[in-house]
């Protein structure tokens, strides 16, 4: 007789869309209400943007949010929503590999069946990215705590080598190597949109890729195309949306008028998205 457990479901479906050359396609959430009207838009997962949830809690991006109140929002995006979520724990909210382990049981409390992990460095004079055996150590804490749960959670490892300067394709290729034999079960290489580059990461890479796309990236058949698994825009929803506001504030600040607000959601419609009840899983 086998026992029904609804995140391990969860988790493996998560874990079934990430497919090279039909790729997971991901618009960020940052709260409850994106991550409802992103799903209604026929997304297929849910994954948070730690800079969006980051602004949204009032809190700058870049390892200065605490674990608490990360995940705290990520349960209620979880909550919100039918489809699977992944969070972004950036550095993994701990200082050692022991605390990440700890948040990774945490994400799992939350609801949550997938994790972003990065190895940026963010500490003054540090960096830029962690040091090789450290994240390695940190990544196999993150491993095994999952599976000590039973949920077979989507590790999403993160490097920002040519996100933040860092190294080319062959310290990437370095990186990833050792980030998936440590128990990571896909990459993710935000910057690296050059469909020369990509191609050689997709093909170099022994697991799913992930790029990050925007304004100027190579449109998501083509990255399909290339051989990529997953494909997000990290911030750019929530960057685009406070950009609205902002033009919105200005115009009705400076010139007393309301052309920004033109094309907003119908209040109803928002109203009643937000309004339903979620399925019991």
């Amino acid at each position: 007789m086998t026992t029904q457990n609804p995140l391990r479901d969860r988790a493996l479906a998560f874990r079934s869309l990430h497919v090279p050359g039909r790729p997971l396609v991901l618009p960020n959430a940052w709260d409850t209400a994106s991550a409802r009207i992103i799903e209604d838009a026929g997304a297929t997962a849910v994954a948070t943007t730690s800079a969006g949830l980051s602004w949204a809690l009032g809190s700058a991006d870049g390892d200065r949010l605490d674990r608490d109140r990360a995940l705290a929002a990520a349960a209620d995006i979880a909550a919100a929503v039918d489809v699977p979520v992944s969070t972004d724990i950036e550095s993994g909210y701990a200082r050692d590999a022991a605390g990440v382990a700890d948040t990774i049981r945490a994400v799992l409390a939350a609801g949550a069946v997938g994790v972003n992990i990065e190895d940026a460095l963010y500490e003054a004079g540090a960096g830029p990215l962690r040091p090789l055996g450290e994240q390695v150590e940190r990544i196999a804490a993150a491993r095994e705590a999952a599976d000590a749960a039973g949920v077979p959670l989507f590790v999403n490892a993160r490097t920002d080598t040519f996100l933040r300067g860092a190294g080319g394709v062959d310290l990437t290729l370095e990186r990833a190597a050792a980030f998936l034999a440590a128990g990571a079960d896909g990459i993710f290489v935000p910057g690296a949109v050059d469909p020369e580059t990509v191609k050689v990461l997709a093909d170099g890479i022994d697991g799913p890729l992930n790029v990050m796309a925007g304004p100027g990236a190579p449109p998501v058949p083509e990255l399909a195309a290339l051989g990529v698994a997953r494909v997000s825009v990290g911030s750019g929803v929530a960057q685009a949306a406070h950009a609205l506001v902002r033009r919105a504030a200005r115009e009705l600040l400076e010139t007393g008028t309301y052309e920004a607000l033109e094309g907003g959601l119908d209040y109803g419609e928002l109203n009643a998205l937000l309004g339903a009840v979620r399925q019991t899983p």
